[in-house]
């Protein structure tokens, strides 16, 4: 009895900790995306609205085609990329790593933990606020998967913030038409939700850590065992150290080739189901900030790139891409992710039939 007296006050310390830590990681998300997206979204859309643009296109600017491969071109667009995105990435690291050490894991594993549409539908749901791209949304992925949230859930949440950004779609509405805004989010639902629930079966042998699935609450104390500052470090560290090498990399890689990866297309060829799904292969690699499909597309539309292509660049571009998919490699098992490129690429070729279809 007295040792059970004796836990008590222990248990509630704990359970102190956990709240004030949850609070602080929604105060940090929450100031965090007011700064870099909410208000900065949100004069960005009273632009669109009046100007129909939202800037030029950052492959080729408002050239017809993209400079030739070369380090100068690799190094100009890492600069522009990397000026457009810095403060997400920043904040995309800070929340992947806070989570990792400030958010309980019997919560997460709660919401986030199981196999179920339910599960995916929250993950999914929590990415709307974010409206992060591909590569900045990737950090918090990776918490989540440290976390054990389950594979539909994390790619529900990491697919989410790029495909149903609301922020993207007004853009879109008031740039390109409120019909590219619908196929965008019809495929982009179904690749958020269904997708990512289906990519649980190529995970099927995946299974919670024994001391997860028994005693979350006894985890919960191990975690907060150490120190704050020293978990935090340790996890962001990690974090940089895995991460950030390969997305360097591969984005002056990719930026070096966008001449390669978008040629120019004459109109007689533009709805060519093969250029199609070219494109939507192209997409898919291709890494961008939050949005910039947009006028990316607008410009490739001025200068005749048919309805086709432009609709397969409009899901495969914001996706994912090759530095996004380096960076969670790790997390995921390899059909997971090749499940996940497959099926950006089939449904981004069927977005584009759509647009040839319906535009």
């Amino acid at each position: 009895m007295g040792q059970i007296n004796q836990s008590l006050p222990r248990t509630e310390s704990v359970n102190k900790k956990i709240i004030i830590s949850a609070a602080i990681f929604l105060i940090i998300a929450i100031a965090g995306l007011t700064y870099v997206k909410w208000w900065p979204y949100y004069l960005k859309a009273i632009n669109a609205a009046t100007e129909h643009t939202i800037g030029s296109s950052i492959v080729s600017g408002k050239n017809q085609a993209a400079p030739d491969p070369s380090w100068q071109s690799a190094w100009d667009y890492a600069k522009a990329y990397y000026n457009s995105v810095w403060k997400a990435a920043i904040l995309g690291i800070l929340l992947g790593s806070l989570l990792q050490v400030l958010i309980p894991s019997r919560w997460l594993l709660k919401a986030l933990g199981k196999t179920s549409f339910g599960s995916t539908l929250v993950g999914g749901a929590a990415s709307i606020p974010g409206m992060m791209c591909t590569c900045c949304a990737a950090p918090i992925a990776i918490g989540l998967r440290k976390k054990n949230a389950s594979v539909g859930a994390t790619l529900a949440f990491w697919l989410g913030n790029p495909t149903i950004n609301p922020a993207t779609l007004v853009f879109m509405t008031f740039v390109l038409s409120w019909k590219f805004t619908l196929i965008r989010l019809v495929f982009g639902l179904l690749l958020t939700f269904g997708v990512s629930y289906f990519a649980n079966r190529f995970a099927s042998n995946e299974a919670l850590p024994e001391q997860v699935a028994s005693a979350p609450e006894k985890m919960e104390q191990e975690e907060h065992s150490a120190p704050l500052l020293v978990r935090w470090l340790k996890a962001i560290g990690s974090m940089l150290l895995h991460v950030v090498p390969a997305y360097i990399l591969a984005v002056l890689l990719l930026g070096a080739c966008r001449a390669w990866l978008f040629p120019t297309i004459g109109e007689t060829a533009s709805n060519n189901i093969l250029l199609i799904l070219l494109f939507a292969i192209a997409g898919m690699l291709f890494v961008i900030p939050t949005a910039a499909e947009i006028p990316i597309i607008q410009t490739m539309l001025s200068f005749g790139l048919g309805t086709g292509p432009a609709t397969a660049l409009l899901l495969t571009l914001p996706s994912i891409s090759l530095p996004s998919i380096l960076m969670i490699r790790k997390s995921f098992p390899y059909r997971v992710l090749l499940f996940v490129v497959v099926s950006v690429v089939v449904l981004g070729t069927l977005s584009g039939i759509a647009g040839v279809l319906l535009l």
